[in-house]
């Protein structure tokens, strides 16, 4: 096999915490599939460290070599030795905000009322979150925060999301460098990488830029029906659907994944079917 970066979102995507049930052995085959020597495993979260790391305890995750954390606006190296943020990225999307600090930035979109600050954990350097309710007009609420945020010269990326389980909408504010995509992208670069090698898995809104990029793609079978609608009518080649049925699985979370990545490469399907 092949060199290979797998690079996963977390929530409903590897992990199994969506309504809809996993099939027995997929995370077991993930699992064998991350302990490869050629394989280099980089979580995609919107999560802070400090919740990828409960995951990986809790759901019994196998231990990533790369971290990108905050929706993009964090990116680490995890080894034997711990976690280490990476000052380079860091470098990269900072002169987006013009130097300005997270309360600066914060300060500048005082008046919105529909905006409610998330807790301080979730917040970083280059991340500044809100909750929106739903019933809010959420695209009017962007378009007039774009136009204040451009006003000031910085250069911002806004990514909405919903947070099924909580009922309430996450509203994200990063330098436009920041994303899942700029990060994959930037992760390819720096290790080695390249687009026929490199395999992205998500479920949800925020996982769209890099579903509908250049980069290889799968979305799980468990993704809400919105978002496979928005990826189908895409009509990319570089994006799979996973329906269910590979190696008796029903393509949901993990199984989901490896279905798409044996979609992508042939020898991979292969070891994983001499595994099953």
């Amino acid at each position: 096999m092949n060199r290979l970066l797998i690079c996963t979102d977390l929530d409903r995507t590897l992990i199994p915490n969506g309504p809809q049930p996993e099939s027995p052995m997929a995370m077991e085959l993930f699992r064998r599939l991350a302990r490869r020597e050629e394989v280099t495993l980089a979580y995609v979260s919107g999560r802070h460290r400090a919740l990828i790391g409960q995951a990986i305890a809790e759901f019994g995750l196998p231990q990533p070599d790369f971290a990108i954390a905050d929706v993009g606006s964090t990116l680490y190296q995890v080894d034997e030795t711990g976690w280490r943020q990476w000052d380079r990225w860091d470098a990269h999307i900072a002169p987006d905000w013009r130097g300005l600090s997270h309360d600066e930035l914060h300060s500048l979109l005082a008046g919105f009322a529909a905006l409610k600050l998330q807790e301080p954990e979730k917040q970083n350097r280059h991340k500044l979150s809100f909750y929106v309710a739903l019933d809010a007009p959420v695209q009017e609420l962007i378009g007039e925060m774009k136009a204040r945020l451009a006003q000031a010269g910085i250069k911002a990326n806004l990514i909405w999301s919903i947070d099924e389980l909580a009922g309430t909408g996450l509203l994200d504010i990063l330098p436009a460098s920041a994303n899942k995509l700029h990060a994959i992208h930037f992760l390819m670069e720096q290790e080695g990488f390249e687009h026929r090698n490199t395999v992205f898995a998500g479920d949800s809104g925020n996982d769209l830029d890099v579903l509908l990029s250049d980069i290889q793609a799968v979305l799980v079978a468990n993704a809400d029906d919105e978002v496979r609608s928005q990826a189908a009518g895409a009509h990319k080649a570089a994006l799979y659907l996973a329906q269910g049925g590979y190696l008796g699985m029903n393509g949901n979370y993990s199984a989901g994944i490896l279905e798409g990545i044996a979609h992508y490469l042939p020898e991979v399907d292969a070891w994983l079917r001499e595994q099953n």
